[in-house]
């Protein structure tokens, strides 16, 4: 007879009982449907920039977002939310958010203004400084690769979010505001 000793994941048990972080990004997006995967492929930018621009950040992706990333929000000081969109009238678009109900039939999938306002509802508080970067894509076919504005839309991006990191403060972010 073979007994089996199952043994706790300690990175797992160290990472998910520490202190949030006060700075999250929400990065969401399909890796497999073309420029769907320029939030995904950002956050993964962010996640090898140097470890001073990190020092106080918490990343998470998901394929969309949904009711339980209301949660992620707690304990935050700012937050980031990182999307593809066709709707950009250009390369990157960076504005803040309000919490706002969603009159859609589920909450399957939600966008971030969404999240916001299931936080508000459930911890009756207002949420947390929350900011949504889009960056544009023309292409979500599933296997397609990213478009040549995809690709452009990203390397902007890349720059925008060292500068944003850099000074990762409400006031500044508040500035680097599209008008």
């Amino acid at each position: 007879m073979v007994a089996l000793i199952l043994l706790p994941n300690i990175a797992y048990f160290k990472k998910n009982t520490m202190q949030p972080q006060p700075i999250l990004i929400i990065a969401y997006g399909n890796l497999s449907r073309g420029d769907d995967a320029l939030a995904p492929l950002l956050l993964d930018f962010i996640e090898h920039l140097p470890a001073p621009l990190l020092t106080h950040v918490e990343c998470l992706s998901d394929f969309q977002l949904q009711i339980e990333h209301a949660l992620d929000l707690q304990q935050r000081d700012l937050v980031l939310f990182i999307d593809a969109s066709v709707a950009n009238q250009k390369s990157i678009e960076f504005k803040p958010l309000r919490a706002l109900h969603d009159n859609s039939y589920t909450t399957h999938a939600m966008n971030p203004a969404s999240v916001m306002q299931v936080y508000q509802d459930v911890l009756k508080t207002p949420p947390p400084p929350c900011f949504l970067l889009t960056l544009h894509g023309e292409a979500f076919e599933l296997g397609a690769p990213l478009s040549q504005n995809a690709q452009h839309s990203l390397q902007t991006a890349q720059v925008f979010v060292q500068q944003l990191l850099s000074e990762a403060h409400l006031k500044n972010w508040q500035g680097l505001c599209d008008g």
